[in-house]
């Protein structure tokens, strides 16, 4: 297959409107920083008081990148009417360029999702909704084909994480679903709701957390919903990054990293292969094969070391891969030429 690059243009506005989505959210800020340390790792909250209470709210994991838009906050505030200009103009650039902007629907909604918290609070966009974003994150165009849409809207979160921050999101995304006319749809056995139908159109949101065995329904309390347990999943939302969804100015959302995204692919193909979704099957094979051709050019190395972290989870890991490889000889030599 071709694979055809976004000017030099287009690459270098996208990398300019995320960073200047994420410069947005330090001028957020309105009290002072404050660590927490769990489980080896080192979490920043805005701790500022209201009223007679002290409140704190997850700003994220302590990074470089995360510390110095907080030293700069001040200053980012100042800016704060001139980077929104500077966002829109860069925005219509992005369209002008070609880039795939997202759809109404999806677009409204996760605007609604990342302005209550959703995102910041470990939220992460997966499915075809994420895929679609890797046009911006790796700077190649994506056909028609590759971004035919699913009419599913996924979202997961680990559990543990959603316990250890503390926080809650601002508006539960039940409430924010239902105002965008979706109805809840409850589980047959427990009524747990982890899911949620548009009543006028095609889409379904679904919550999803990792599995460990029991794929059961979960409560996700930061994000104030139940999620469906899969496994495999751990592997594909560790270590996410922020990308963003091009509908008005920006969204910024969080999505897995595109090389776990590719080898996660080869196991689901394989494990809806004969069923009820082998239609998905056949689209999740298609979208890792455009994957790996992409990173095998571009980040090898990324993706040698994703390929090789699975391999090394387990005997029914490697099965499923070599399952869905052995229906994509192309792709089978590209990740055997990488270890």
């Amino acid at each position: 297959m071709d694979i055809i690059s976004h000017s030099r243009a287009a690459q270098v506005a996208y990398l300019d409107l995320l960073r200047l989505h994420l410069d947005e959210t330090a001028t957020e800020i309105v009290g002072s920083v404050e660590e927490r340390r769990r489980n080896g790792r080192t979490y920043l909250y805005d701790k500022y008081r209201l009223g007679t209470e002290m409140k704190s709210r997850y700003l994220g994991e302590d990074t470089p990148g995360l510390r110095d838009r907080l030293a700069r906050a001040g200053a980012l505030k100042a800016d704060s009417d001139a980077r929104r200009t500077t966002m829109a103009r860069l925005a219509r650039v992005l369209r002008a360029e070609g880039l795939i902007g997202t759809d109404r629907a999806t677009g409204s909604l996760l605007f609604a999702f990342a302005k209550a918290g959703v995102f910041r609070l470990g939220g992460t966009l997966i499915g075809t909704g994420a895929y679609a974003l890797y046009e911006g994150e790796l700077g190649v165009r994506f056909g028609s084909e590759e971004l035919a849409q699913t009419g599913d809207i996924d979202f997961a979160s680990f559990k543990r994480l959603s316990l250890a921050l503390r926080d809650r999101v601002e508006q539960e995304p039940g409430d924010i679903l239902q105002e965008l006319k979706f109805d809840p749809v409850p589980g047959v056995q427990d009524r747990q709701v982890w899911k949620w139908r548009q009543s006028r159109g095609e889409a379904m949101v679904e919550f999803l957390k990792p599995a460990f065995g029991d794929e059961s329904v979960k409560p996700l309390p930061a994000l104030g919903v139940s999620a469906q347990a899969l496994n495999y999943l751990n592997f594909l939302i560790a270590e996410p990054l922020h990308a963003v969804a091009l509908y008005r100015s920006g969204v910024l959302v969080q999505i897995p990293r595109p090389e776990r995204y590719a080898i996660h692919k080869l196991i689901v193909a394989d494990r809806r292969r004969g069923g009820p979704d082998q239609a998905k099957s056949r689209k999740d094979r298609g979208q890792a094969a455009f994957l790996i051709e992409v990173l095998a050019q571009d980040r090898p190395d990324d993706l040698a070391q994703a390929y090789e972290d699975a391999q090394s989870r387990g005997p029914r890991w490697r099965e499923r891969i070599a399952a869905s490889l052995a229906r994509m000889p192309s792709a089978k030599t590209t990740l055997r030429g990488l270890v």
